[in-house]
């Protein structure tokens, strides 16, 4: 025979599980200090401009 679930509490605890993964990347991007956001930025750029270069022309 089947187990009898809550669909409350299953509801309940996969939203809790998406709030849980959302507030650790906000912990990841927001703690971070100026300087560390400014040397990331950098080097988003840089590989953005490296891709760029590396791209064939049709």
């Amino acid at each position: 025979m089947a187990e009898i679930v809550n669909l409350n509490r299953i509801r309940k605890a996969r939203d809790k599980a998406a709030a849980k993964a959302e507030a650790s990347a906000n912990r990841i991007t927001h703690g971070l200090t100026k300087a560390q956001r400014e040397t990331a930025k950098v080097e988003r750029e840089r590989i953005s401009r490296l891709l760029d270069q590396t791209k064939r022309e049709d």
